[in-house]
């Protein structure tokens, strides 16, 4: 009879190891804010996708007849925008000040700020995981030499150096010769709407917190039974690392980066703002906001509404990230 219990209970624990991603996925299930913030996610994906069948005028097509146009529903929100508006009922929402609707920018918008949500964390994810896997590996020399480079690129201002990351390939590349790989990289940038440079800078400094991370998990497990079993049966190195070190450093790893979302989005909208981010007159909720500045005390809404997209942008996020940390932390299984 005990031998049963015992073969009873060992089953157990083996289901419940290889189970641990469903049992993720059911805490993730429990949280409403997650739940809440996966879903706005969920339709901002769907947003972007379907732009163009959602946004009622194309993002660039003006209207100079109609600039800072306003329907009436605005004016009643807005009271200050009474003595100068221009009521129209041709835009849900408003134009701007060429005349450009201000509901299809918004939702074009959503396409720049999801790019800039996903190609962040797929970059920090692919460099920075097989960059913190080596050097926590190999350890010694090799694990040195690696994280002094790294804290070279943490001497930097992150901000700092994306801006004059973006300023050094926007003044480059500017005038190049036809054929050149300058030429290239500038032609490429246009048709992205600016976006490839932001990608670059972005891409170069968002893997260093998940090469750390790495590193640490790695440093922690190398020395482990299991890893020591692997080794002892023949195992090579990259099969080592790949097999059986990164499925237990990747739930971490999918946190941090999650959780870094709205640090992306932030960074591309302010580059927007201060002119560094897409190319006129492709929208993004950044350069959105900053030309509603110029006429926040007579048009408020022009700034408003961007901004307040930002906001539940980057709290849906913020809310995935947390509610994925809940599920994923290794420390809260058979808690409940």
């Amino acid at each position: 009879m005990a031998v049963l219990e015992t073969t009873s209970a060992a089953v157990s624990v083996r289901r419940r190891t290889a189970n641990l991603w469903v049992d993720a996925l059911y805490r993730l299930t429990r949280n409403k804010a997650a739940i809440l913030g996966g879903t706005l996610v969920i339709l901002l994906v769907m947003t972007a996708i379907f732009a163009a069948q959602i946004a009622p005028f194309s993002y660039s097509e003006q209207d100079r007849h109609q600039t800072d146009a306003v329907p009436a529903w605005i004016v009643s929100l807005f009271p200050m925008t009474r003595p100068y508006a221009k009521l129209s009922e041709q835009f849900p929402v408003g134009a701007d000040y060429v005349g450009r609707d201000l509901l299809t920018r918004l939702v074009y918008g959503a396409q720049i700020s999801l790019s800039v949500a996903f190609v962040g964390p797929i970059i920090a994810l692919l460099v920075g995981t097989v960059y913190g896997l080596i050097s926590g590996f190999f350890a010694g020399r090799t694990d040195n030499l690696m994280m002094r480079f790294v804290d070279i690129m943490y001497a930097f201002p992150t901000m700092l150096l994306i801006i004059l990351m973006m300023a050094f390939f926007r003044s480059a590349f500017a005038e190049s010769e036809p054929g050149s790989f300058a030429y290239l990289m500038n032609a490429l940038d246009r048709r992205f709407g600016g976006m490839l440079f932001i990608f670059i800078g972005i891409g170069i400094t968002a893997w260093m917190g998940t090469a750390r991370l790495a590193r640490g998990q790695v440093l922690s497990l190398r020395e482990q039974e299991f890893t020591l079993a692997a080794r002892a049966m023949g195992a090579g190195n990259g099969r080592i690392i790949f097999r059986h070190l990164l499925p237990n450093v990747l739930g971490p790893l999918v946190i941090t980066v999650t959780l870094a979302i709205p640090g992306y989005i932030g960074t591309e909208a302010f580059l927007s703002f201060i002119g560094l981010g897409v190319n006129p007159p492709t929208p993004s909720w950044g350069s959105m906001i900053s030309d509603g500045a110029q006429a926040i005390r007579t048009y408020p809404h022009q700034a408003i509404l961007p901004a307040l997209a930002l906001s539940i942008t980057m709290f849906a996020f913020n809310f995935l990230g947390d509610g994925l940390r809940d599920a994923l932390d290794p420390r809260l299984h058979g808690v409940q």
